[in-house]
């Protein structure tokens, strides 16, 4: 990795690391005071329609796809064009973001029934009020990682870097404040001041005071090339998000089955967030430029160097959170309102889910590959089809062993994708990609 991208990774690193052991502090919370039961259930499924809102505009890839324009227009010395690029695309993606939130708001009613089929006619009701709490906070979501498009693309990381960490802080507040007389109705309404205040209030805050000109219009070039390159995502469904929809679909016919593969899930990921995602939030503007300067070798070398040492510190991980899931559980959630049972069931879906972590965290810098060079239909594709393949193996695993079954499958369907991309990274780089990594 080059000093940049060490330097970066490291202030990601480190706030993630704060907003992922916040993250803990939230889950036990909401363990400790709703337990892991129905009402647990049907908190942790009123995420699936707003996480579906943010994948239909494509927020992931908002700012991955909007840096190399932004940055395109900055290395040509030209700030005005830059601004004139983003402005236009903000106030599209915001019509865009409030007008499907009203549409998605209106039908929570109905999409509930598929989003938990297992749940009565009561878990149903209560889904849908603690989805459309949740569901409008998506839209500081999506209008927010634009802003941090800005200052990513001009290596301004520390407004980025912190959201996450005031956004945790706020769902944590919400459910101290109000889950002992709203249950899970408290850390909804923490969710949803937690996206106003964190992912956008703050890069909102670092954009304009780095001079952001927000100007009125909706026509602009870079709209159409973003649309262009962001459709693939639209139109296909990685099993990077629909892993966690699926899962959730088959857990909730199982009593407390989907609280607890969340919360193995939330310990699988804190390496996961720590490490990969830390690595792809620094790397890719870097990458970029790359990229844009004609240096494929370059690119090959910097994802060489920075997937080996992100496999190594995954496998670590892995083989600790398999050896002391039960026990890392124990400590979080305590025993107020879990068996000892439904400890050790959390123990063991957490090293069932941690066997893919290292294509958990590969997966999120293999792709930034593709997108720095402005590629993102192999990434989707490739998702798009290993979800569908794996739709069998869900419901397979699920019939036969329950709740585990999930995880494995969860664990094997990302491990595909992480084989796929890298061969796919190889046809785009050359095999001196592959030997160094295997």
């Amino acid at each position: 990795m080059t000093r940049a991208v060490r330097l970066a990774s490291l202030l990601y690193a480190g706030t993630i690391l704060l907003s992922r052991l916040l993250g803990l502090v939230r889950e036990a919370v909401i363990g400790r005071t709703i337990g892991g039961g129905a009402e647990a259930d049907v908190f942790w499924a009123a995420f699936v329609i707003p996480d579906f809102l943010n994948y239909l505009l494509a927020s992931g890839l908002l700012s991955i796809v909007f840096i190399p324009l932004f940055q395109r227009h900055l290395v040509a010395g030209d700030e005005r064009a830059a601004w004139r690029s983003f402005s236009a695309l903000f106030w599209v993606v915001a019509l865009a973001a409030v007008t499907l939130t009203a549409a998605l708001w209106i039908a929570t009613p109905t999409l509930v029934t598929w989003v938990a089929p297992g749940f009565d006619a009561a878990g149903q009701a209560r889904l849908t009020t603690l989805t459309r709490i949740v569901l409008p906070g998506q839209i500081f979501h999506i209008l927010g990682g634009l802003l941090s498009a800005t200052l990513q693309a001009r290596d301004r990381h520390t407004m980025p870097a912190l959201a996450p960490v005031v956004y945790v802080l706020c769902v944590v507040a919400g459910g101290l404040l109000l889950a002992d007389t709203q249950g899970g109705a408290g850390f909804a309404w923490g969710v949803l001041i937690g996206s106003a205040l964190g992912p956008f209030a703050l890069p909102l805050i670092g954009a304009v005071r780095g001079g952001m000109k927000l100007r009125l219009g909706l026509r602009h070039p870079d709209v159409a090339t973003w649309f262009r390159r962001s459709i693939p995502v639209m139109l296909g469904v990685s099993i990077v998000v629909a892993d966690d929809w699926i899962v959730k679909h088959h857990a909730s016919t199982s009593a407390g089955a989907i609280s607890r593969l969340q919360y193995a899930r939330t310990l699988m990921k804190v390496p996961m967030g720590v490490f990969g995602m830390a690595a792809g939030m620094a790397a890719f503007p870097t990458l970029t430029r790359l990229w844009a300067s004609g240096r494929p070798d370059e690119v090959r070398a910097l994802l060489v160097s920075a997937v080996r040492t992100l496999w190594v510190l995954a496998f670590a991980a892995q083989a600790a959170l398999t050896v002391a899931g039960e026990d890392v559980a124990r400590v979080i959630w305590g025993t107020g309102r879990f068996t000892p049972a439904e400890l050790a069931e959390i123990g063991q879906y957490t090293g069932l889910m941690c066997l893919g972590l290292w294509a958990w965290s590969g997966q999120l810098l293999l792709a930034r590959g593709f997108y720095a060079a402005g590629r993102t239909w192999p990434p989707t594709v490739a998702g798009t089809l290993i979800a569908v393949a794996a739709l069998p193996l869900y419901a397979l695993l699920f019939d036969r062993y329950g709740a585990p079954g999930l995880a494995v499958a969860s664990s094997t369907a990302l491990s595909l994708y992480a084989v796929g991309l890298t061969a796919l990274l190889v046809r785009l780089l050359g095999p001196g990609l592959a030997r160094p990594l295997l």
